[in-house]
C-alpha cells in the first residue's frame, strides 16, 4: 500500500506575490493569511530578499524574464502561476520558468491550498530526481576513469587483473578511494609507453 505524502505546515512560512495591483492579490493574499503565512506583494520587480521566500506567485500573463533574479527554470522555490490568458505564448513562457503549480484567474476564495501542496510536492520531486542524475552521471564518470587508469596501468602489467590490484594499493597507500587514486592516476602520468615504470613514487605518495 502506498504510504500517505506528508503534508507540510505552511504557517509562518513566507509567499511572495509578483503580481500588479488587482482582486487576485486580494483574493490570494486573504487565502494564504488565512492559512497563516506570511505575505509581501511586489510589481514589476521582485525585491533582494525575494531569494529567502519559500513560494512565490508570479503573472504568467505580464511577466518577463528580467523581473527574477535568476535564469529561467532555476528558482530556489516553487513558483506558482497565476494564469488568466490562455495563450500559448504566455503558457509557454510560464512553463520555460519550470512553474511548479498554477491557479486560474480570477482567483476566488479557494485553490491556494491545494496549489501550494502540489507545488511544494512537484518541485522537491524535481530537485530529488536532479540530485539522483547528476549522482548516476558521476559514479558513471568515476567508473569511466577507474577504468582508464587501469588500462594505463596494464600498459607496464600486461595484465588488467594486475593493474587494478596495483590501483587499489595506490589507494591504500595514498589513503584515498580507487575513485579518487585512479583521477590521480590518470591526472598525473601520462600514457606510458609499453616497458615504463609507472609506479607511484615517495613523492607522490605524500600528496
Amino acid at each position: 500500500m502506498r504510504q500517505g505524502l506528508l503534508i507540510p505546515d505552511l504557517g509562518g512560512a513566507r509567499a511572495l506575490i509578483l503580481h500588479r495591483a488587482h482582486p487576485t492579490v486580494v483574493s490570494l493574499t486573504r487565502q494564504l493569511r488565512a492559512i497563516g503565512m506570511n505575505v509581501e506583494t511586489s510589481w514589476p520587480e521582485l525585491p533582494v530578499s525575494a531569494v529567502s521566500a519559500d513560494y512565490i506567485f508570479f503573472d504568467a500573463d505580464m511577466g518577463h524574464d528580467s523581473q527574477f533574479p535568476w535564469k529561467p527554470g532555476a528558482a530556489p522555490m516553487p513558483l506558482i502561476a497565476l494564469i488568466g490568458s490562455e495563450a500559448p505564448g504566455r503558457i509557454e513562457w510560464a512553463l520555460s520558468h519550470r512553474a511548479a503549480g498554477q491557479i486560474l484567474k480570477p482567483v476566488g476564495d479557494g485553490g491556494a491550498f491545494s496549489a501550494l501542496l502540489i507545488a511544494r510536492q512537484t518541485f522537491d520531486a524535481r530537485n530529488a530526481l536532479a540530485a539522483e542524475i547528476a549522482d548516476l552521471r558521476t559514479r558513471i564518470s568515476e567508473r569511466q576513469t577507474v577504468v582508464k587508469a587501469v588500462m594505463q596501468l596494464a600498459r607496464t602489467t600486461d595484465s588488467e587483473e594486475i593493474a587494478y590490484d596495483q590501483l587499489r594499493q595506490m589507494a591504500m597507500a595514498w589513503r584515498v578511494t580507487i575513485e579518487q587514486a585512479a583521477q590521480r592516476v590518470v591526472a598525473l602520468r601520462p600514457p606510458a609507453a609499453k616497458g615504463a615504470d609507472i609506479r607511484p613514487k615517495r613523492s607522490i605518495k605524500e600528496m
